[in-house]
């Protein structure tokens, strides 16, 4: 279907047709007050944003409706908290039925079902406000108390909409849940009955997972047969063709997959409400913008236990976020019941998706908690107990630098072995219990993999140690793992997140990509927050794809800049910078001489094809040599001021430093132009079997890498004697920058 059809018929849904205005009533501001107390500013933030996103609901008075809307928030920010609100605005205004799908495993629907009654306070009042039910089947108890609460109606005009009950359905996102809930649903009467079905995690398992493989066989969107739709996606389908009168709101932090699905789908949402966080979240702004440098730290690629990495001992950098997180426990103990102290202290350990090496990480885990115990138990003097207590004085003057008002380290000493002692520690996978008992433990140390992602809510979590390599994956399931952001400014000088160097990358890239999404989905809500006519455009790291293409109709395409190396074309141009070029390289060699070593390579190379290579901190190599180089011609002051921008983006990350030919020169001549047409020498042979595989693939692949050449350069109009410094680049895809992806039709 072409575009322009595709938006004619996308324009004739209700979504402006009958406008109505929501106004709060007992329940909305009873649920405020309990939430916020005193606060009428977040008061007022929330009742504003909920009366926004009800008003794009179908009106409860009309009988038909069928829309689709999208709420977007940040990670962890408060999205369950709006959509209650949401629930008892819906309730003041005449909604008669709430289905909250909700997550996809029982503990997340546990999680859902329990939030809803305590911040609904469903206590049992006189009149029965509330009807919350879970996982309903047809053949219980559960269809008959629905169906006598929505056939009641006003006894008199005196018998209010606040005196009526609304029933709220939780269901998990399951096959067989949702199948039972429409069995539930297909035997009520709901004429008249207006509902919000509340999508939570709209992102997930809801799509159609089979929609490009439909896209592949030409399938069209407005006739899909249930066996063109997978399983959950064709249940929320039977769910909405059920119910007159009803709007789906899909709840998410990660609206990626929403947006870029067919538009004449029935989950392409149609409006969009941008949800801002209270003032006390912490999230990808404060964590890798703000505070990187302090709250970021990298874990080693010799630390991540892998299938080709295999440890004996725990690495030294899980050691280290441990000491922080028991320092931080010890504080919390001594501080004690004071409003900005989290009632709970948790860390949470991400290794993989793989049970088996989360079952490593909890043996070390177990292993080093009952050692220090044993340590701290000893005599004062006892060497062992010295050296351990000196140790996490190191990690204490850490997190000194971001805690203003830690308690001394003496008072801290005396708190470790409890604070150690009294720690939880719980493995959280499929074949483990999942429930944390946050009400008797003060301090837990959880260690999961995908259980611990999206949804799930560690409560007062300080410490994230995830040396999960990240490859290329996904941009929405990288951004779910991030557990880490919430409600935290009162304690964010506590917070530590380990991750590997790649880790680092993409969840700092990702803040780009989110802000740019929302800055853009912010300015359509501006106007009428119709998503019809929103460019699908965004924004994304190379490393990054969008979503899964499973539930993909139509192209993506990425526009890219592909690596590519950057060298001085005349390192020549002025004879007094090369001069000074050439004093600074040998300054540097020097100073730095020890941490060459010859390169790797074929064992027939010639002394050409032999070169010297040292690692560095990106930094000190920055303010040691690259930061005073100079570089006059046009292309290459250009071209070296990019080469620096990336460099000081990634100060802490290390870069690879090759003296080519062992500093021994090369001659190179000039062009017409007077500038080097070819600064890199050629693999050779140029066939067979290949013993230098040329300049150009002298690179540390994973790490940047610079080149460093020094060259005679032979020409009739420069007569200089002297060697001159020429320098090459390369940066890997994840530091070169960004690509754009955009949604063909």
């Amino acid at each position: 279907m072409k575009t322009s059809e595709t938006i004619r018929i996308l324009e004739g849904s209700s979504l402006d047709s009958d406008s109505w205005e929501p106004r709060p009533g007992s329940e909305t501001r009873s649920f405020l007050d309990r939430k916020f107390n005193s606060n009428q500013r977040a008061k007022d933030k929330v009742l504003r944003e909920t009366i926004n996103i009800l008003k794009l609901c179908g009106n409860p008075k009309i009988s038909n409706n069928n829309d689709t809307g999208l709420v977007v928030g940040y990670i962890q920010s408060g999205k369950t908290l709006n959509f209650t609100a949401v629930t008892t605005l819906a309730r003041d205004n005449g909604y008669r039925l709430i289905i909250v799908i909700a997550g996809i495993s029982n503990h997340l629907v546990d999680q859902s079902y329990t939030r809803l009654e305590r911040d609904l306070a469903i206590e049992g009042s006189f009149f029965r406000k509330w009807l919350l039910i879970k996982n309903p089947k047809l053949r219980s108890k559960d269809f008959s108390s629905i169906d006598s609460k929505l056939e009641s109606k006003p006894y008199s005009e005196d018998f209010g909409i606040e005196n009526q009950t609304t029933v709220i359905v939780v269901v998990m996102k399951n096959s067989t849940h949702l199948k039972n809930l429409n069995n539930v649903i297909s035997k009520l009467d709901l004429e008249g009955i207006p509902t919000i079905i509340v999508d939570d995690e709209g992102d997930q398992a809801s799509l159609n997972t089979k929609a490009n493989k439909n896209a592949k066989d030409f399938e069209e969107m407005t006739s899909l047969s249930p066996l063109k739709m997978s399983t959950i996606y064709s249940r929320i389908d039977r769910l909405k063709s059920l119910i007159p009168n009803h709007t789906f709101l899909q709840y998410t932090a990660t609206p990626q997959a929403p947006l870029f699905i067919h538009l004449l789908d029935n989950l392409s949402p149609r409006f969009v409400q941008i949800l801002d966080p209270g003032e006390k979240y912490t999230g990808g702004k404060e964590f890798f913008v703000e505070y990187d440098d302090q709250l970021i730290e990298q874990i080693p690629s010799r630390d991540i236990v892998s299938d080709e990495n295999h440890i004996n001992e725990i690495p030294n950098s899980l050691k280290k976020a441990m000491r922080i997180y028991f320092i931080g426990v010890a504080a919390g103990l001594i501080i004690g019941d004071k409003p900005d102290n989290p009632k709970n202290r948790s860390m949470m350990v991400h290794p993989s998706r793989l049970i088996k090496y989360q079952k490593i990480y909890t043996s070390w885990i177990n292993m080093i908690k009952g050692q220090w115990e044993r340590i701290l138990k000893r005599k004062k003097l006892d060497d062992s107990k010295l050296d351990l207590i000196e140790e996490f004085k190191k990690s204490y003057e850490d997190l000194k630098g971001t805690v203003d008002d830690i308690p001394n380290f003496d008072r801290i000493k005396k708190f470790l072995l409890h604070a150690i002692s009294n720690t939880a520690i719980q493995e959280i996978n499929s074949t483990e219990d999942g429930v944390v008992d946050w009400k008797n433990d003060y301090s837990s140390i959880l260690i999961g993999g995908q259980t611990l992602d999206r949804g799930f809510t560690v409560e007062g979590l300080t410490v994230t140690y995830m040396p999960r390599s990240v490859g290329i994956s996904n941009a929405d399931t990288i951004q779910q793992r991030a557990r880490f952001y919430g409600y935290k400014k009162d304690y964010l000088g506590y917070c530590r997140v380990f991750l590997d160097v790649d880790g680092i990358h993409l969840f700092s890239k990702y803040v780009d990509h989110e802000e740019d999404l929302r800055n853009r989905l912010k300015l359509l809500t501006d106007e009428n927050n119709c998503l019809i006519h929103f460019e699908r455009k965004v924004v994304l790291d190379e490393l990054l794809n969008l979503t899964r293409k499973n539930v993909l109709s139509n192209k993506l395409v990425r526009n890219r800049q592909k690596p590519t190396w950057f060298s001085t074309k005349a390192p020549h141009d002025n004879i007094k910078n090369a001069e000074y070029n050439l004093h600074l390289f040998k300054t540097f060699y020097k100073k730095y001489q020890h941490k060459f070593s010859e390169d790797q390579g074929h064992e027939l190379r010639t002394s050409e094809q032999i070169h010297l290579v040292g690692t560095f901190e990106i930094d000190d190599l920055y303010n040691s040599l690259i930061s005073e180089l100079r570089f006059t011609r046009g292309n290459d002051s250009f071209g070296f001021t990019n080469t620096k921008s990336i460099l000081l983006a990634y100060p802490k990350e290390k870069c690879d430093v090759y003296i080519m030919r062992k500093g021994n020169s090369r001659i190179r001549k000039l062009n017409t132009e007077k500038e080097i047409p070819n600064l890199f020498q050629g693999k050779n042979p140029e066939s067979g079997e290949i013993i230098y595989p040329g300049d150009r693939e002298i690179i540390g692949k994973k790490l940047a890498s610079i080149q460093l050449h020094l060259l005679r350069i032979k020409d009739n109009d420069f007569k200089y004697d002297e060697n001159v410094l020429a320098l090459a680049a390369w940066f890997p895809k994840r530091m070169y920058g960004e690509s754009t992806i955009e949604m063909i039709p």
